[in-house]
């Protein structure tokens, strides 16, 4: 198993997402039409490694803009990992290079959005759990069939992805290409939370445990359970 070091840690301006309700325009956040994408090597690592780096970054669909608060890690040796069924059509995408988007459907009703890690012919991604809206509420509000602005809007993958307009013909898609779906870059979280996986009791017992699953600490923009997290 690979082993996780604590993060970093250093100074940065109090985050939105520690808020109640974290819907701020994005010029309040640093966010400007270039803001830059994260190059094709940040993506070419092991996915426990990558999955903590992901907080924090921006995913940006036309003029819907979202921050990630909370992702899990799924490995190629790991029982939970669509890896496990070997490259089909659906899952050929995780097979991919890293910093590809690897999307399916969850019994056939929810559009989940992975970032494929490390290098290609791997079968390894990050699930992207939940996020704090940061521009187009409107239009999230619109495709999620809701007027909440609190952290049910978006606490679960699901959601995510139909807040993003995702369908699985974004399965593939280069996430460091300017245009349509793009990953950018975006502030380091002053603490980070680790725990287990959630839904996945299928799997061994040994990847049931594995706290492989990362959030914001501080962030009420997170999925439930909450009560397993805790801080690396």
């Amino acid at each position: 198993m690979t082993k996780i070091k604590r993060l970093r840690t250093k100074k940065l301006r109090k985050s939105p997402l520690a808020k109640p309700c974290s819907y701020f325009p994005e010029e309040d956040i640093g966010i400007s039409p270039k803001q830059s994408t994260l190059s094709p090597d940040f993506y070419q690592i092991d996915a426990l490694d990558l999955a903590p780096r992901l907080l924090g970054k921006y995913l940006r669909r036309d003029q819907v803009v979202l921050q990630i608060t909370e992702v899990e890690a799924y490995r190629a040796d790991d029982s939970a990992c669509h890896s496990r069924f070997g490259v089909t059509a659906r899952t050929a995408p995780l097979f991919g290079p890293g910093g590809h988007a690897y999307v399916y459907l969850c019994y056939g009703l929810h559009t989940m959005l992975n970032v494929v890690a490390d290098k290609e012919g791997v079968g390894s991604a990050v699930l992207v759990r939940a996020c704090a809206p940061v521009r187009g509420l409107d239009v999230i509000q619109q495709r999620r069939g809701s007027t909440s602005d609190r952290p049910v809007l978006l606490n679960g993958p699901g959601k995510v992805g139909q807040a993003l307009g995702l369908s699985t013909d974004w399965s593939s898609h280069p996430l460091f290409t300017p245009g349509g779906l793009e990953l950018l870059d975006g502030p380091e979280p002053e603490e980070v939370l680790a725990g287990p996986r959630v839904g996945i009791d299928y799997a061994l017992p040994r990847d049931v445990d594995a706290m492989w699953r990362f959030a914001i600490g501080g962030s009420d923009w997170i999925s439930a359970p909450k009560n397993t997290l805790r801080s690396l």
